[in-house]
């Protein structure tokens, strides 16, 4: 293709100065590349506030339509007014907008970055559009009833469709990787529920004769993570278990703020920091924006991989070895013990981008 439409919504918090960070680095990467790329920025948060009275306006999500992918940086939704604390979040609207159904989050150790677990490499597949989330399994209304003053009744939904389609991507990532699967779930408890989603994901298996399957009830895989994060590879989960799941191994290899993640159907993807907006060190240029900047280099492996194209790759890889060049040169923001600033930081890898061949 001669060039990809970005969206780029900046987010509240820190989330201005980690994603402007983010596309300064995409704009350098690409341009050494040779690939083009047209970024629509677009308002979200108290900006759609401000402007359409609402934190996640038709108008953003329409123009995300002709989007081929975008970067969406963290929002403060528990700053918003309170007309708007009962509606979808601005992340939790889009994924549930545009269906999208896989929140892939990978944990890997990283050069330079003392975890507190080692050889660390995988990738959970996280069910993005049903569970016990209340806010996005409903086509009306949020999922939550409150019966009396002291009874609130919330509903988790799971469906043959949705965990199929996530357990075939999980299955299909694994084709790439070590050939292992994990199925978290709780199934011994929440024999319906979580007993769907579990032999759901066994039926896939079946059409992956040479992945070696296992599965462990939620409790249970929290603690394995801990002993021998080492050995999983792929984990596929439901909505809820995949974000707690997730939080506590980016945080065994590093940092939640170096977290990455994205979120996809079968034709568009969003990158988005698996961390919030830190709104008490927002402008204070210290900000680390080292997980939205992985989460654009899973975006681009994306794109690279849907539209066969190269390239793409190609900015990914330039960008991953510009960080890792970076931090081991001693380039680190105060969150990672360093005195760098998030400009410095930015600017140092700027830098190498355009020194690595």
């Amino acid at each position: 293709m001669n060039g990809y439409k970005l969206g780029v919504l900046y987010g509240e918090g820190i989330g201005p100065e980690i994603t402007k960070s983010t596309v300064d680095i995409l704009k350098a990467a690409s341009d050494k590349i040779g690939i083009s790329f047209e970024f629509v920025e677009l308002p979200m948060g108290w900006e759609g506030i401000e402007k359409y009275q609402s934190p996640m306006p038709q108008y953003t999500k329409d123009e995300l339509q002709k989007c081929h992918a975008w970067i969406m940086g963290p929002h403060d939704s528990a700053s918003y007014p309170d007309q708007y604390k009962m509606e979808r979040n601005p992340s939790g609207e889009l994924r549930h907008y545009f269906e999208l159904y896989a929140n892939v989050r990978p944990a890997k150790n990283i050069p330079g970055i003392k975890g507190v677990v080692e050889n660390t490499d995988l990738v959970i597949f996280r069910e993005n559009t049903e569970g016990f989330y209340s806010d996005r399994n409903m086509a009306l209304g949020t999922g939550e009833w409150q019966v009396t003053d002291d009874i609130v009744i919330s509903a988790g939904v799971f469906s043959r469709k949705a965990i199929e389609r996530i357990a075939l991507e999980a299955f299909r990532m694994v084709e790439k990787r070590r050939k292992k699967v994990t199925i978290v779930h709780k199934a011994n408890v929440i024999k319906l529920c979580s007993g769907l989603f579990k032999r759901v994901c066994l039926e896939v298996a079946k059409d992956f004769p040479d992945v070696q399957v296992d599965d462990y009830h939620i409790d249970a895989a929290t603690a394995h993570l801990v002993r021998h994060s080492k050995d999983f590879d792929v984990i596929v989960t439901e909505n809820m278990f995949g974000d707690i799941l997730s939080d506590l191994t980016g945080e065994l290899v590093g940092s939640l703020g170096l977290a990455p993640s994205i979120n996809t159907n079968d034709r568009q993807a969003m990158a988005q920091a698996a961390h919030g907006s830190a709104p008490d060190i927002a402008g204070q240029n210290i900000a680390n924006p080292t997980g939205i900047i992985f989460s654009t280099v899973m975006l681009m492996e994306w794109l690279s991989a849907r539209h066969q194209d190269l390239k793409l790759k190609e900015t990914a890889e330039l960008i991953e070895k510009a960080v890792f060049k970076t931090m081991d040169e001693g380039v680190k923001t105060p969150d990672l013990q360093g005195t760098a600033s998030t400009a410095e930081f930015t600017e140092s890898i700027m830098t190498n981008i355009g020194c690595l061949s």
